[in-house]
């Protein structure tokens, strides 16, 4: 088995614009992968006084424009290669979360003793305010949404950020003293992480997802734990109760452990009790509001709700304010997103499913007979459990099966006695086969369980492409 590796330097976190210059002043910095985090980190580093070369193994001209405010400061170049030859005289390895800790880069850097870093844990080195985080399979970009409406309902300047797409290296260059920070995290930068500190941190859930990197699920289900390495007694550890993976983690934590649960009461955290949300912390009781008044719908995103109310209210945000957050935050872009109704059917886009966990809690949202799009990156998971889903879940009418994936759930739902699919050889077909099919008060659904690197950039513009799509019928 696989055993999980951290990199990285102990280190204090910087608290001002002074500290951030002082110690990172002439260092030479090599930043390997050139997407949003990388360009971030690269801007931050250089406005700290570092000597930045940036790497990606792609060539200049697949950025576009992207590149442009890098140019600008002048920093060195070293793009359509696989960066080995430029760790010779750095100080420091900044990877981004695409770069996986065994990468040829990464193991050079180390015989060279040249201390690597992942971005989040560099740039969570500047933040100078209160910070809260969040990782789990499923779910985390909605609560960390959440709980950004939640905190500046509270009357906090709040940058949600990380994994979510607005890089923590872009909101360590303007968060203040004052303001909060919210941070998504995934198991890709948790590798990477050493002094990563957030004073409440929760793992939503464990499920099946990225063995393609990880290997095993002990290897998983432990990197996700690690965003509370660092944690003191004071800091408060966010679980579900529910979940089994979740709740052994407790077992040796430092921090106060708090739980969420709508099936349970649980010691302390957030927990349904007859149709309301309770707040429990050193024996006293709030009600935050009805579960019926929570905006965001499915059982899923109560558990997102409940998760939020314990990370906002452990960081003292009173209930009324909670209360009003739940009741009016809509939901994120491509995650159950209604995008559109002609002749009667309903087009949802689900984009965000990008794993089969992800799709069940889907399928499990359908309320009216519904056909579905699936299909897309191989991420090495079993499709049995979806395909079980599907198969005893009547309203899932058919399915249409696209990419890299498609013969896998065929073999899948086959297993599972489901009979009713279609390959198409784009989304695009996909969506008219679909329409042509689906009947007034039905819906289409959207929801790979698929990560989307074999036909699309990333799941938003697989979303937004499907979102045309449906707009052009």
């Amino acid at each position: 088995m696989r055993e999980p590796v951290y990199f990285g330097v102990k280190h204090r976190h910087f608290a001002a614009e002074g500290a951030r210059e002082n110690e990172w002043m002439g260092k030479r910095v090599l930043i390997v992968g050139m997407a949003r985090s990388g360009i971030a980190a690269a801007q931050l580093l250089h406005k700290a006084g570092a000597v930045v070369t940036v790497n990606d193994g792609k060539a200049e001209d697949a950025f576009g424009d992207k590149l442009d405010v890098l140019k600008e400061m002048g920093l060195t170049f070293r793009l359509g290669e696989n960066g080995l030859d430029a760790l010779d005289n750095q100080d420091m390895l900044i990877i981004s979360p695409g770069v996986p800790i065994d990468a040829p880069i990464v193991q050079k850097a180390e015989k060279m003793r040249i201390p690597v870093l992942g971005e989040m844990e560099m740039a969570a080195r500047f933040i100078p305010c209160d910070m809260v985080a969040l990782t789990g399979t499923n779910g985390k970009t909605t609560t960390v949404s959440l709980l950004g409406a939640i905190f500046r309902e509270a009357g906090k300047v709040c940058y949600v950020a990380g994994n979510i797409g607005y890089p923590l290296s872009a909101a360590a260059m303007l968060a203040k003293k004052e303001d909060m920070v919210v941070v998504e995290v995934s198991s890709f930068q948790l590798e990477t992480t050493s002094t990563f500190h957030p004073l409440s941190a929760a793992v939503l859930n464990v499920t099946e997802d990225h063995l393609n990197r990880h290997g095993t699920m002990d290897v998983y289900t432990g990197l996700k734990k690690h965003i509370f390495d660092a944690q003191a007694e004071k800091d408060f550890a966010v679980l579900n109760y529910e979940d089994d993976a979740c709740r052994e983690m407790a077992d040796d934590l430092h921090s106060h452990v708090l739980y969420f649960s709508r099936l349970h009461e649980v010691p302390e955290g957030a927990f349904v009790r007859d149709g309301q949300i309770i707040w429990r912390l050193n024996g006293e009781e709030k009600i935050i509001c009805r579960t019926d008044e929570v905006r965001i719908p499915g059982p899923h995103n109560l558990e997102n709700a409940l998760a939020a109310t314990a990370i906002a209210a452990s960081r003292g945000v009173p209930g009324a304010v909670i209360r009003h957050a739940l009741r009016t935050f809509a939901g994120v872009e491509h995650r159950i997103e209604f995008t559109r109704e002609l002749d009667g059917v309903r087009y949802i886009n689900d984009s965000k499913g990008t794993n089969t966990d992800s799709t069940i809690k889907a399928v499990q949202s359908m309320l009216v007979p519904t056909v579905m799009i699936l299909g897309g990156y191989d991420k090495h998971v079993s499709f049995a459990p979806l395909a079980e889903e599907i198969a005893k879940t009547p309203l899932i009418r058919h399915c249409v099966l696209i990419g890299e994936t498609a013969k896998q759930i065929e073999a899948a739902l086959t297993d599972a006695g489901y009979a009713h699919f279609s390959h198409a050889k784009t989304l695009k077909e996909a969506v008219q086969m679909c329409h042509d099919m689906a009947v007034p008060g039905s819906n289409v659904l959207f929801s790979p369980a698929c990560a989307s690197f074999d036909m699309f950039e990333d799941f938003e513009q697989r979303g937004r492409i499907f979102k045309q799509l449906v707009n052009q019928l």
